[in-house]
C-alpha cells in the first residue's frame, strides 16, 4: 500500500460540491525542462519521466500496437494526421447538458460509467478555488460529481499525480479524461499500474499557455475579462465568448489581437506537440473537424464501447469535410519561420480583415479539412521551433509522421533516418 504524505484536499470553484468529488493538495512538480507538469514526477513513480515523456522519446508505433493493436496506416485515409481509428463522427446530444463546453459527450460518457458502475472513478478537473479558468486534477466517485468538471479550463493540470492516490483508495477500475501530454505518460507506465480497467477519454489538444498568461490574453480583447464564463475557439474561425448574464459575443480569428502576445506566451512545449489529436486515447471527442458540432475518434473497441453506453442520448452523422488547406497552412508556416528566425511577420492589412473574416467561414477549410490543417501546422511549427531552440532533440522528439505531414511545406529538413 503506498503512503501518502498528505490527506488535505483542495478547495474547488463551485460553492456547492457534489458528494463523490475529491482531490488532495500535491506535492510541488520537479523541475525539468520541456515540461507541461502532466503530474507523473509528483507521484511515487517520478523516475518514470525520463522514458515516459512525450517530449524526450516517444515511440508512437510501439504504443499505438500496444492499445490500438496495430499502429497507424499511412495507406488509410487520415490516420497519417489523426493516427488509428475505426470510426470518425460529427456528434451532439439529444439534450446538451447544461454548463457544458459544447452539449457535454464527454462528460455524459463518464457520468455513464459511473452510473452504470463500469468504473470506480473518474480522473478528470475542475477548476481550482480562486480561479474558474485554473484546472485542478479530482477523482470522482459519483454520476453527479462530474456536474463542477463540465467546461474548459486553460492552464497545466497535474493529472497524472492522483494516481496514486487512486490506487491508495483501492480503486481497479479507472475512466481518466486527459490532454495528449497525460494520456503518453499513462500509456507507457500503464501496464506496472495494475488497473483491472483503464479507460482512456482524450481530447485534441489546442495550444496551451498557463493560467495567468490566458487571462492577460483575455485583457487584450474581452469587454469585462472578468465576467466571461466561456471561451471556445470554434472550427467556423470565429472565437466564442460568454458572460455573466448570458450575453455572448463572436470574434473572427483574424481580429484577433495576436501580435500583442509575447513570443513566449505558447511554451516551447505546445509549440512542439507532436501528438494533437491524442492517438493513444481509446476515445476522442472535442471540436476541431465538427462543423458546428462535435469531432468524435472512435480509436478501438474500448473507443466503440464507450460511445455505444450512450445509446440513443447521442447523434451521430459521418464527418464532413470542406475548402482547401494548403495556402493556409503554408501561409502559417511561412510566418512562424519568419518569427522564429527574428524576421517581421508579414500581418493582413487592416482594411482587409473584415473582409477576410466574413469569408473564412466559407472559402476556408472546414471540418476534417480544418483538423488536417492544424495537424498540419502543428507538425511543420514543431521541426521550425527545434530547429531554432533545441535541435539537439529533434531526432529523439520527432516521430517520422510528423515529418511526411509536413514534407509539402518544405520546412521538414528530411527525415529522422
Amino acid at each position: 500500500m503506498l503512503r501518502m504524505k498528505e490527506e488535505k484536499t483542495v478547495q474547488f470553484w463551485s460553492s456547492q460540491v457534489p458528494q463523490g468529488c475529491w482531490s488532495p493538495v500535491l506535492s510541488e512538480p520537479a523541475e525539468r525542462p520541456l515540461c507541461t507538469d502532466c503530474g507523473l514526477s509528483r507521484t511515487s513513480r517520478a523516475k518514470r519521466c525520463g522514458r515516459a515523456c512525450q517530449f524526450l522519446r516517444p515511440d508512437y508505433p510501439t504504443l499505438e500496437r500496444q492499445v490500438h493493436g496495430r499502429e497507424r496506416d499511412p495507406q488509410r485515409a487520415d490516420e497519417l494526421h489523426f493516427g488509428p481509428f475505426t470510426d470518425m463522427y460529427q456528434a451532439s446530444l439529444r439534450q446538451p447538458l447544461p454548463d457544458a463546453q459544447w452539449t457535454g459527450i464527454t462528460t455524459r460518457v463518464a457520468e455513464r460509467l459511473l452510473e452504470e458502475r463500469e468504473v470506480d472513478a473518474v480522473l478528470t478537473v475542475t477548476s481550482s478555488a480562486g480561479d474558474r479558468w485554473q484546472p485542478v486534477p479530482v477523482l470522482v466517485t459519483e454520476p453527479e460529481g462530474l456536474s463542477i468538471c463540465r467546461g474548459m479550463r486553460i492552464g497545466f493540470a497535474p493529472l497524472l499525480a492522483l494516481l496514486d492516490h487512486a490506487l491508495q483508495k483501492g480503486y481497479k477500475r479507472l475512466a481518466v479524461i486527459a490532454m495528449p501530454c497525460q494520456v503518453h505518460p499513462l500509456r507507457v507506465i500503464e501496464e506496472e499500474l495494475g488497473f483491472e480497467r483503464l479507460d482512456v477519454i482524450g481530447t485534441p489538444c489546442a495550444d496551451n499557455t498557463d493560467t495567468p498568461r490566458f487571462h492577460e490574453f483575455l485583457n487584450f480583447f474581452a469587454d469585462d475579462p472578468n465576467q466571461v464564463t466561456y471561451l471556445e475557439f470554434r472550427p467556423d474561425h470565429y472565437v466564442e465568448l460568454r458572460y455573466e448574464g448570458g450575453r455572448k459575443e463572436e470574434i473572427p480569428f483574424l481580429q484577433l489581437p495576436l501580435a500583442k502576445l509575447s513570443p513566449d506566451f505558447f511554451p516551447l512545449t505546445c509549440r512542439t506537440c507532436v501528438d494533437y489529436t491524442n492517438a493513444l486515447a481509446d476515445l476522442v471527442i472535442g471540436s476541431m473537424g465538427g462543423r458546428g458540432e462535435q469531432w468524435v475518434i472512435i480509436r478501438n473497441q474500448r473507443g466503440q464501447e464507450l460511445i455505444d453506453i450512450l445509446g440513443d442520448e447521442i447523434r451521430l452523422r459521418p464527418a464532413g469535410s470542406a475548402g482547401k488547406r494548403a495556402s493556409a497552412v503554408q501561409g502559417y508556416l511561412s510566418n512562424t519561420e519568419r518569427a522564429a528566425s527574428g524576421m517581421p511577420v508579414r500581418r493582413m492589412p487592416n482594411w482587409l480583415r473584415p473582409i477576410m473574416s466574413r469569408l473564412m467561414p466559407y472559402m476556408g477549410p472546414r471540418g476534417l479539412e480544418f483538423a488536417r490543417a492544424r495537424v498540419e501546422m502543428k507538425a511543420g511549427e514543431t521541426l521550425i521551433h527545434l530547429r531554432q531552440m533545441a535541435p539537439e532533440r529533434i531526432k529523439s522528439m520527432v516521430p517520422e509522421h510528423v515529418y511526411e505531414l509536413a514534407k509539402p511545406y518544405d520546412v521538414g529538413g528530411g527525415s529522422s533516418q
